[in-house]
């Protein structure tokens, strides 16, 4: 695999489904229908097999565990070229926004030396923890999210639990997790009674630190092209555009369960 390509099967451990099952190099992933990097095929390096049959294994293992089929791929990969010729189209209904920008930041020791300019945090508490607490929960999970599945998904592998609290009240929280030297972070969340303070960049300043004393010296996160206010924070903590990549969904009708 690429640089790309790798990278993407560090985030995917970062961010584990409850069933995952090899296509060869290719990922197929199922978590209840939370979030879609959890529950679609992951499409880099090589499935094994010509793309039209990897497409309706995709097809069928989303069948049989009741979701849509998507595949997720690196924007302007073979992978992505060879999808599109077989019909497939962008998936523009999804929710959390169907291109991503993958971000990444190295030596992160460095980054985490002086807090980054313009943020006050001597009256907030941040603490990053091994465990989710009942409040963090309660920030991190959007409406219709508080499933088992979300909670599998978040909780798996070696995690950290950013949360920052005023007067025992949480205001912000974010999850770190450790994959072979790379801090993955995700769910960065905060309270709208306590934006524009600072309190984003105290968070993920307290995360660096962590991920650093865990050996981590890279960390990496996602997001969705058109969120303009998260993109403008993390180039201004240093990270910067690794990839990118998209949701493909195929033609409604034209993916048949062919093991039915």
């Amino acid at each position: 695999m690429n640089a790309r390509e790798a990278l993407e099967v560090v985030c995917s451990r970062a961010w584990p489904p409850l069933v995952e099952e090899p296509l060869k190099d290719w990922r197929l992933r199922w978590a209840g229908g939370f979030t879609g990097r959890a529950n679609s095929a992951l499409a880099v390096g090589d499935p094994g097999r010509p793309i039209p049959d990897a497409l309706r294994a995709v097809c069928d293992f989303a069948h049989d565990r009741g979701i849509q089929p998507m595949v997720q791929v690196i924007r302007d990969s073979p992978n992505e070229r060879a999808v599109v010729a077989e019909g497939w189209f962008q998936a523009t209904r999804h929710h959390r926004g169907h291109e991503v920008t993958v971000l990444t930041v190295d030596n992160l020791s460095f980054h985490v030396k002086a807090p980054p300019p313009g943020v006050d945090n001597r009256h907030f508490h941040v603490k990053v923890a091994d465990e989710p607490t009942a409040d963090w929960w309660e920030l991190t999970l959007g409406p219709g999210e508080d499933i088992p599945a979300a909670r599998s998904v978040l909780t798996g592998g070696k995690v950290g639990y950013g949360v920052a609290t005023l007067d025992g009240v949480v205001a912000g929280v974010v999850r770190g997790a450790l994959v072979d030297g790379w801090l993955h972070v995700g769910r960065l969340e905060v309270d709208p009674a306590f934006r524009r303070r600072g309190l984003a960049k105290t968070l993920m300043g307290a995360l660096h630190t962590w991920g650093a004393e865990h050996g981590a010296d890279h960390a990496v996160l996602q997001v969705a092209e058109g969120n303009a206010g998260a993109l403008a924070l993390y180039a201004g903590l240093g990270y910067a555009p690794h990839h990118r990549y998209r949701y493909w969904v195929p033609e409604p009708g034209s993916c048949e369960d062919s093991t039915s």
